[in-house]
C-alpha cells in the first residue's frame, strides 16, 4: 500500500519533443536523487536524539521521564556535566517563580548516571559558593576604588605665562 502511494505521488516529467537516451538518462536520475533524499529524511528521523532535547522528545522515546528541580544558577555546568555522562535530558524553565526554577526531566533507565552526575554538579555549586565566600574583590570595584583615589588626590595648578622677548 504504501510504495503504491509514493509511486503515484512522484511524477517523472519530461518536458521535450523527441525522447531521447539523454532525456530519459536526466530523468532517471533526477528520480533516483529524489529517493536519496527521502531516504536520508527517513534515517534522520528514526535516529535517536542525545543530549539536551524537548520534552517531548524526551517522552516520545517511550522509556519513562523522571524529574528533578535545580535552583537558578549552574544551568551550564549542569549541562556541561550531562554531556560528559551521555545523559539524554531536558531543562524546563519556570517563569513563573520570582527566582527562576528550572526543572529537569530525564530518562528513568539513566537514574544511576544522574545521581552521579547530581555529585558532581553538588561539588561545582559549593566550590563556586566557597570561591564567593572569600569574597575576592572584582577588577571593577578596585578600578573604581583607584578612579575614587585619584578623584580625591589634590591637584597642582600650574601657571602659564609667556612673555615676549624683542
Amino acid at each position: 500500500m504504501q510504495e503504491e502511494v509514493e509511486n503515484k505521488s512522484v511524477q517523472l516529467a519530461i518536458q521535450t519533443g523527441k525522447v531521447t537516451v539523454r532525456t530519459l538518462l536526466r530523468g532517471l536520475h533526477a528520480w533516483y536523487r529524489h529517493h536519496q533524499r527521502k531516504r536520508d529524511v527517513a534515517k534522520v528521523s528514526h535516529e535517536n536524539v542525545k543530549g539536551k532535547q524537548s520534552v517531548k522528545k524526551l517522552i516520545g522515546q517511550g522509556q519513562g521521564v523522571s524529574s528533578m528541580d535545580i535552583g537558578d544558577s549552574g544551568i551550564k555546568d549542569f549541562k556541561k556535566i550531562a554531556n560528559k555522562y551521555g545523559v539524554d535530558f531536558a531543562i524546563v524553565k519556570d517563569k513563573e517563580a520570582v527566582p527562576p526554577r528550572y526543572t529537569v526531566f530525564f530518562k528513568a533507565k539513566d537514574a544511576d548516571a544522574i545521581t552521579q552526575i547530581l555529585k558532581e554538579y553538588a561539588a561545582k555549586q559549593t566550590k563556586k559558593k566557597e570561591r564567593a565566600a572569600k569574597e575576592k574583590p572584582s577588577i571593577l570595584q578596585k578600578l573604581k576604588k583607584f578612579k575614587e583615589k585619584v578623584a580625591s588626590m589634590p591637584r597642582k595648578n600650574k601657571e602659564r605665562r609667556k612673555e615676549r622677548e624683542l
